[in-house]
């Protein structure tokens, strides 16, 4: 099973990327201006998914899909 040890160094790198894009996200609840501006935010917050935060978010579910997947397959042909 040759392809096990690259599949190994993808699932710690997207665990790495994982790790980084987790911490680059802003927090639900960032103070006083996020409990006034949240509603501001689902009232005019169409576009969502173009700000930094909704790219962030997206790439968190596919890194986190990844790495699940990766998960999955390492631990089948585990020894």
């Amino acid at each position: 099973m040759w392809w096990v040890m690259p599949l190994t160094i993808v699932h710690v790198i997207l665990a790495i990327i994982l790790i980084a894009v987790v911490l680059l996200q802003s927090g639900k609840n960032a103070g006083l201006s996020g409990s006034i501006g949240g509603g501001a935010e689902t009232f005019f917050g169409k576009n969502k998914a173009r700000t930094l935060d909704g790219m962030l978010s997206k790439a968190t579910s596919v890194v986190a899909v990844l790495f699940i997947i990766t998960s999955i397959v390492l631990s089948l042909f585990a020894k």
